[in-house]
């Protein structure tokens, strides 16, 4: 068997279970993605390993750009997409996306993964305790000027930090009182827009360094990016049936658990 061969097919059973997480719980994947697939391109020693982890954050976002198209696709033939709320949202993740490198030149990268890692764990214990509560407290969204604003800082801060808005977009939302199955939907749609503006970008920056003749466009390394779509396509739209048939309380017990092992990883790196 070929070494891309097989470097494809390690990155198909990637996607695979990046793909069910995104319908499920509306994440781009790329925490999971980026250390496994930077794991992979070491392996069979594809480029140097100083260039490692910016082709799999590319390559991440690249295929969150197909993987949450499906998702959102799903979640839309279920009910689960606002619409109405949608399109403000979106602008204000895209404005984040893009004014997230002047933030980050604000503060220490540690001081921002500290920051965020606090900030996150609070999260998940409000989610996870909230789960277990059949009354929550009702809050209505904001007008939608503002619910814009504070959708820019949730954007900037996760494009900042290298990961999907669904990781705080979702717990945002759920705070004032949006269905968390619509939350998540929600969370699908944005997710392409910050996977679009993200991978522009590393294409058109890493356009002079790698050709397309090495299986390159950009920083996104194309038979990477072939193997986890060819599979996250189709398990995304598993996950958001599963969004359909378990409970709230569930979903946000799941949401909780994988958002302190977020919190943990960054810490650690």
């Amino acid at each position: 068997m070929s070494e891309l061969l097989l470097l494809f097919i390690y990155c198909a059973l990637l996607g695979s279970g990046v793909g069910f997480l995104a319908g499920l719980l509306g994440i781009g994947g790329g925490l999971v993605i980026v250390p496994v697939l930077s794991a992979i391109l070491l392996h069979f020693e594809v480029l140097p390993s100083e260039q490692v982890v910016v082709a799999a954050v590319a390559t991440s976002l690249a295929s969150i750009l197909f993987t949450s198209t499906s998702s959102a696709i799903a979640h839309h033939k279920n009910g689960n997409v606002p619409w109405a709320l949608a399109p403000w949202i979106m602008t204000g993740v895209a404005l984040g996306a893009l004014v997230s490198g002047f933030m980050a030149a604000l503060l220490p990268e540690q001081v921002v993964r500290l920051v965020f890692s606090v900030s996150v764990v609070l999260i998940a214990l409000k989610m996870f305790l909230s789960s277990n509560n059949s009354a929550p407290k009702e809050r209505k969204l904001p007008n939608k000027g503002v619910l814009t604003i504070l959708t820019t800082i949730t954007g900037g801060l996760s494009a900042m930090i290298g990961i999907g808005g669904g990781a705080l977009l979702v717990p945002l939302l759920t705070f004032f009182s949006l269905d968390m199955k619509k939350a998540i939907g929600c969370a699908s749609a944005c997710g392409i827009v910050i996977a679009l503006f993200g991978s522009i970008g590393y294409i058109s920056s890493g356009s002079s360094h790698f050709a397309l003749t090495d299986g390159f466009a950009g920083f996104v390394y194309l038979p990477a990016l072939a193997g986890i779509v060819s599979t996250s396509w189709f398990t995304a739209p598993m996950g958001a049936k599963a969004t359909q048939s378990l409970p709230v309380s569930t979903i946000k017990k799941i949401f909780a658990g994988l958002l302190v092992v977020m919190a943990a990883n960054m810490v650690m790196n």
